[in-house]
């Protein structure tokens, strides 16, 4: 019989998704407050829980969205998306229902939890190092396709299109999609650079020139070795793209790895067949109109 994964969900990833993918006015309570992303959230996980069948559930969340020690490194990380000081723009009506939903997996008796100083991705990469395999990482952000690995029996189930239409991507579909073995993502990801995240990526290297100097020289610090002998082959405008970029390049490479080491709380990962505090689930889901996501929830842990 095939090992049961633990199912390792990138939280934000996903409530975001939901909040985008749902209208306002499709899901709210009586006196109109939005709970989109909370349905939203609850019904990808039904879902997740009814197809993946995992025997173990994790939600890694987002305690430091922006960590000092990556904004340190390259300056520009994720500065597009600061509201003020070190907050993130968050759309109020999706802010409000954050608590909400944490409520809900607290009820469930899903652990979620964060760890100061690290992003979600951090603790998905620490979960998937660390816990017995196999692993499934659910996210919708490519940065994570780092952590595929065949002989761990690591995969993520990349929802960048919703969970309808995962990918499920072991190394053969990372290197299908970018022409890189997923460990060399990262440094992939540091010379493409990536708009979303602030990371400019080397001036005048994309997607294709990345992937071919990945695959014929190695990773970041193989390429910036190589760039020191002059019989490596660079053509000469190349070398000087890439000598030009050299100091960013060997700040972005630790910007880009997802941490594998994160000292996480205890947590019991045990999928649990039946609500933890029912009663409490059945406050919240009266008081937010949550009834029919929570009973698919439900149904589907104790399937």
């Amino acid at each position: 019989m095939t090992a049961q994964p633990l199912l390792a969900v990138d939280a934000p990833s996903l409530y975001f998704r939901a909040f985008h993918g749902i209208p306002e006015k499709a899901a709210q309570t009586s006196a109109g407050e939005p709970v989109n992303a909370i349905r939203g959230f609850m019904d990808m996980l039904a879902q997740l829980i009814r197809t993946r069948h995992p025997d173990r559930i994790v939600c890694a969340l987002d305690a430091s969205w922006r960590p000092a020690w990556r904004v340190a490194l390259v300056p520009s990380y994720k500065k597009h998306r600061v509201a003020h000081g070190d907050v993130e723009v968050v759309p109020p009506a999706l802010e409000k229902q954050i608590p909400v939903l944490l409520e809900v997996l607290k009820a469930v008796g899903i652990p979620a939890f964060g760890v100061d100083g690290y992003e979600a991705d951090d603790v998905l990469g620490t979960l998937a190092a660390g816990q017995p395999g196999p692993v499934e990482v659910v996210s919708g952000d490519r940065d994570l396709f780092q952590l595929v690995d065949d002989e761990r029996g690591t995969r993520l189930l990349y929802c960048g299109r919703g969970v309808a239409k995962l990918e499920d991507a072991d190394n053969a579909l990372v290197e299908a999609k970018y022409g890189v073995p997923a460990k060399w993502y990262a440094d992939f990801a540091a010379m493409r650079g990536d708009a979303s995240d602030g990371l400019p990526g080397v001036a005048g290297v994309g997607e294709k020139t990345a992937a071919r100097l990945v695959m014929r020289y190695g990773g970041v610090d193989e390429i910036l070795a190589a760039l020191d002998d002059p019989d490596a082959g660079f053509a000469p405008g190349l070398r000087t793209k890439l000598e030009d970029a050299r100091d960013y390049l060997a700040k972005a490479l630790p910007v880009c790895k997802v941490a594998l080491d994160v000292k996480l709380p205890e947590f019991d990962p045990a999928r649990p067949r039946a609500p933890k505090d029912p009663d409490a689930l059945l406050a919240l889901a009266d008081r937010w109109n949550l009834a029919s996501s929570a009973k698919r929830l439900v149904d589907a842990l104790a399937g």
